[in-house]
């Protein structure tokens, strides 16, 4: 049993950050706008987490300073997209590649540093549960948020009236803007959600995940996140469902180099990324159920009329 628990605890801390930027870039797709620079906005919320965190000695500032980055990054990209109407996918390229670079020149004085670990908030009476309660029920802080985050978001989107007003604007600007709906009011909310989402899985990468500095450790989870969406079909609990299933992917490589597998190890460090590959080949294979949950408006700018 203490294997199967090293394996499955390694596996929450490798789709923590998986689940927490899917969950921003669900949001924001379902009001209609396309993203493509989480990973510059997780890699940005990782070096400023581990920068306040190494300037105050606190993680939980580290958090603080992840959010803000991610969430500033993306109101840089609302800016260029919802306000000058720039294309969001040329745009979220750009900020991907801007944030790369930043991050990288940001944390120079950073690499090599030891790091501080977040620590593990144990639930009292749920953590002595036999089994479960070592794995589930303690747990770093972001943990224990992610979780929130898809409950929240599912309620929001299913069950409340603001929830159904963002949908309406992904499935149609055009009408909602001609009910009254503030569209890009609601997309710009929905950005920096999504944003602050991203950075807060950045911060996941470096005080918990890896508690140091490397340059470009989110090393395409962003890009992971983007396709976890995809097969997510936009439905928060399946991205949590997919999240899972692509961290086990990610760390059964280091696994079965521990077991001494006669594997290479390039292609095991291949595998989350290739079965991102495979999952979108066989999501283009159901068109039809892609295209049906699909927001209709996703990726169209909307001009108001003066």
């Amino acid at each position: 049993m203490g294997i199967l628990e090293a394996i499955l605890l390694t596996v929450i801390t490798a789709a923590t950050p998986l689940v927490l930027a899917s969950i921003g870039e669900l949001v924001t797709e379902r009001a209609g706008v396309l993203n493509l620079g989480v990973e510059g906005m997780m890699i940005m919320g990782a070096v400023l987490a581990f920068a306040a965190t190494q300037a105050t000695g606190s993680p939980y500032v580290g958090i603080l300073a992840g959010i803000a980055g991610g969430a500033l990054f993306s109101l840089l990209f609302g800016f260029l997209t919802l306000t000058l109407v720039a294309n969001q996918v040329a745009t979220g390229l750009a900020l991907t590649i801007l944030g790369l670079g930043l991050s990288g020149q940001i944390g120079e004085p950073y690499v090599g540093m030891s790091g501080t670990k977040l620590p593990q908030i144990a639930i009292p009476l749920l953590s002595d549960i036999p089994y479960l309660g070592p794995i589930l029920f303690k747990q770093d802080l972001i943990f224990y948020i992610s979780i929130a985050l898809v409950v929240g978001v599912n309620w929001f989107l299913f069950r409340s009236r603001a929830g159904l007003k963002m949908r309406a604007i992904g499935d149609n600007h055009a009408s909602a803007h001609a009910l009254g709906i503030g569209v890009i009011r609601t997309r710009y909310l929905a950005v920096l959600f999504g944003g602050a989402c991203a950075g807060l899985a950045g911060a996941q990468l470096s005080l918990v995940y890896t508690p140091q500095w490397v340059e470009n450790m989110s090393a395409g989870r962003g890009w992971i996140a983007l396709a976890l969406v995809v097969f997510a079909s936009w439905r928060p609990w399946r991205v949590l469902a997919g999240g899972y299933l692509f961290g086990f992917v990610s760390i059964s490589q280091l696994h079965a180099q521990a077991l001494g597998l006669g594997i290479p190890s390039q292609f095991l460090s291949a595998l989350p990324y290739l079965a991102t590959v495979v999952v979108l080949v066989l999501i283009s294979h159901n068109r039809r159920m892609t295209l049906v949950n699909t927001p209709a408006s996703l990726g169209r700018p909307f001009v108001p009329d003066r």
